[in-house]
């Protein structure tokens, strides 16, 4: 569904990106973990067509996407929930839905949508007349995924959906992300929390200073020593 090949994306003289490649299937969960500054939002932004890349290509269901603006590629079917959730804090949680169908006209079809991420997130629902600023953290990034889901996408990119969570919202969210997947909708997620996305998604690629330095299933990368002691916080015996 998604080919990413030999991406480089320069910030003035800063390298972000060296030859980043990678592939998201259809109904995959991929995931992009490393640490701060190895180029994960660098990369989700660059498919997404907010920044652009100084070589390389990416390939979206057959299609390049180096001509096209962010909102031609949303109309395509490819949608970020970006970092920091990005919701409009004065404006009601139905509103900030109704901003993610932005490129439909579909009525019934966007009615049936909100009501399949309002089942997904309950508390939304309970909170739908509330400012979306009011909201909790938690709470912010359940709009914030769920208003991606009314664009109705192909491809979903989650980047950091667990940051500065709660423990036990972080479990909520990534139960969803599985029902959402699940649902038939491919996801790529970035996400510093290596652990939980390792356990969520199918394969994984490790990012570190703007480079692809491990690929694999899940399961494998998660098992191996380096990630374990780089990402993943392992207590060594005596600890």
């Amino acid at each position: 569904m998604l080919e990413v090949s030999n991406l480089c994306v320069n910030y003035g003289a800063i390298k972000a990106l060296h030859s980043v490649s990678l592939t998201v299937g259809k109904g995959e969960i991929v995931t992009l973990i490393g640490g701060n500054g190895a180029g994960k939002t660098t990369t989700l932004r660059a498919i997404s067509g907010i920044v652009k890349p100084a070589s390389g290509s990416i390939i979206y269901d057959g299609r390049p996407l180096a001509t096209l603006a962010p909102h031609e590629i949303v109309r395509l079917g490819l949608i970020q929930a970006p970092e920091g959730r990005g919701i409009f804090p004065n404006m009601t949680v139905a509103e900030n839905l109704e901003l993610g169908a932005f490129t439909r006209n579909d009525r019934a079809g966007i009615e049936a949508d909100r009501e399949k991420a309002l089942g997904l997130f309950p508390r939304l629902r309970e909170r739908i007349e509330q400012n979306a600023g009011t909201l909790s953290g938690g709470e912010q990034q359940m709009l914030a995924i769920a208003r991606a889901l009314l664009a109705r996408p192909k491809l979903l990119l989650l980047d950091e959906p667990s940051l500065g969570l709660a423990p036990q919202i972080v479990q909520v969210i990534f139960q969803i992300i599985r029902e959402i997947n699940a649902a038939g909708t491919t996801i790529l997620l970035v996400e510093q929390n290596a652990h939980m996305a390792l356990k969520v998604a199918h394969r994984a690629y490790v990012l570190e200073v703007g480079r692809v330095v491990m690929q694999g299933p899940a399961a494998e990368l998660a098992a191996s020593d380096e990630v374990q002691d780089h990402y993943m916080g392992r207590k060594r015996a005596g600890h």
